[in-house]
């Protein structure tokens, strides 16, 4: 597989992350869904409603949600409304909770541990997918990036639950505990429903970009989430969400700021990197990118 192309700019802007999407000369077509995180307090370090509004706008697109399979604010559909429209995202663009009305199984070719995952009903209604992500740290993955975006963040609840028990089950109050499966096995899961994904939507059909700033050590499904202890470094666009997610995780690494210790503690030990190994492994993407600097 030849080298993926990435995209990169040190600039933290609305308007950067317009042209970021425009320098991957990928029009996404049709009806357009713009995944990404809402998060789950205004304390999260998700992207803001004034943030993304230019690149959703830009593409006619709907930001689309699924439910978590954990308590808290997104978990039930009366109050994962509520928490979207708190946070001021259904002022700025059309918002979807795609699995509101149902959920399906999409067959995963060439998985270890999962042969389908399930996803929002809502799913089917689109043409294309800008998955966008921000990178930051995370308390099971290590990092989440695109591969978590696209893995974790399209499953439906029951495909949350499959994805974190390693496709042992579908009950959301039994993959924290009874069922929880080797650290490896979670993230070679999350890789495949990723391939999953991308198998169903088309790859040819979607675009990937990560913000990666407010590097906290914890995702933006935790409420209440330490301050970042290292400082920004710029937006990150590509056509490989394997490549995508390498370039971020090298970037850290490579960066001068001392506080990266806590972001790298982080991935490390939770052999974040492995989700990026297995979704390789597997034909999602590469590994091995040419970075363009704009």
């Amino acid at each position: 597989m030849e080298k993926a192309k990435v995209f990169f700019t040190k600039e933290i802007t609305p308007e950067a992350v317009v042209r970021m999407y425009e320098a991957l000369g990928r029009e996404l077509k049709g009806k357009v869904a713009v995944k990404m995180s809402t998060g789950e307090s205004k304390k999260s370090n998700h992207l803001r409603p004034e943030f993304v509004a230019p690149i959703v706008n830009r593409l006619n697109g709907t930001i689309v949600e699924c439910c978590t399979a954990y308590g808290g604010s997104r978990q039930e559909i009366r109050k994962h409304w509520a928490a979207i429209e708190e946070r001021g995202f259904k002022k700025v663009a059309p918002v979807e909770i795609m699995d509101e009305f149902g959920e399906f199984e999409i067959p995963i070719e060439g998985g270890v541990h999962m042969d389908t995952d399930i996803v929002g009903t809502g799913l089917k209604s689109y043409d294309s997918v800008l998955i966008l992500s921000h990178f930051k740290g995370h308390v099971m993955g290590g990092f989440g990036g695109a591969l978590k975006n696209i893995s974790i963040g399209i499953a439906s609840s029951h495909g949350k639950a499959k994805i974190h028990s390693a496709g042992v089950t579908i009950d959301t109050s039994k993959c924290w505990g009874e069922c929880k499966p080797k650290q490896d096995d979670f993230l070679e899961s999350m890789a495949e429903a990723c391939k999953g994904v991308l198998d169903y939507v088309g790859r040819e059909n979607m675009a990937y970009i990560n913000v990666a700033n407010r590097l906290s050590v914890d995702c933006d499904c935790d409420g209440n989430p330490h301050e970042p202890e290292m400082a920004d470094i710029g937006i990150f666009a590509s056509l490989d969400p394997v490549a995508i997610d390498q370039a971020c995780v090298d970037a850290v690494y490579a960066s001068a700021d001392p506080g990266k210790k806590a972001l790298i503690e982080r991935m490390e030990s939770r052999h974040g990197i492995h989700t990026v190994e297995h979704a390789a492994d597997i034909g999602v993407g590469t590994r091995e990118y040419e970075l363009i600097e704009l």
